[in-house]
């Protein structure tokens, strides 16, 4: 019953996390948000010419730019997180991620499949209904150093900053709070995760499968 309870609690923070995320630290000092017209939504759409092969391997996730009641609201602390991709090995077979990182100060891993699409750098992870289908979309990267990755479920957007090493330059931080504005994430919800505390592997009993 125990194992059930955190499982389902991992599904939330983790596997949902991208829009029901938990507080982290703030990466600057930011204002309250000044009431704005929503804009016209945009199609969003990949970064040019994306190479999903050269995008395997480890990645650590930096920062979160989300207006997600949790992630604004509750005193939870995030952990440092992990993430570990692993291309299609066909047309028609996904992108493989494991999500390293930890909860009540264990070790869990995380295994989904991200469905391909017809639009390369665009993926999808199916929920348990049609509407809770989860849009990922590689919006900008250079693989050797740090990656943007843009989740949307119905319209509902958050941005993720992940680098192959655990901190990256100023400049790459400027360049994510940029695309995030641009998407109407400011300042006053980008939040940075820890640059330590990594988990470097799960046994078993604590690995969740997800495909």
């Amino acid at each position: 019953m125990m194992r059930i309870c955190v499982c389902a609690l991992l599904l939330v923070l983790l596997v949902l996390g991208v829009f029901e995320s938990v507080e982290g630290r703030r990466t600057r000092f930011k204002p309250k948000p000044k009431d704005k017209k929503k804009k016209p939504e945009e199609e969003i759409t990949p970064a040019k010419d994306i190479n999903i092969n050269q995008m395997n391997g480890k990645w650590y996730l930096l920062t979160v730019a989300s207006r997600c009641q949790h992630l604004l609201e509750k005193g939870f602390k995030v952990e440092g997180t992990v993430i570990t991709l692993t291309p299609p090995t066909a047309p028609s077979s996904p992108l493989k991620v494991s999500t390293l990182t930890k909860l009540n100060y264990q070790c869990w891993e995380i295994q989904q499949h991200y469905e391909t699409t017809k639009s390369t750098g665009r993926f999808l992870l199916k929920g348990n209904v049609p509407v809770m289908n989860v849009e990922i979309i590689v919006i900008d990267t250079d693989y050797s150093s740090y990656a943007v990755l843009l989740y949307k479920r119905m319209n509902k957007i958050t941005m993720k900053l992940y680098g192959r090493s655990a901190q990256v330059p100023e400049a790459i931080v400027d360049q994510f709070e940029e695309l995030a504005k641009k998407h109407n994430l400011g300042l006053d919800v980008i939040f940075q995760y820890p640059d330590y505390g990594f988990c470097e592997s799960a046994d078993k009993e604590h690995t969740l499968v997800m495909t």
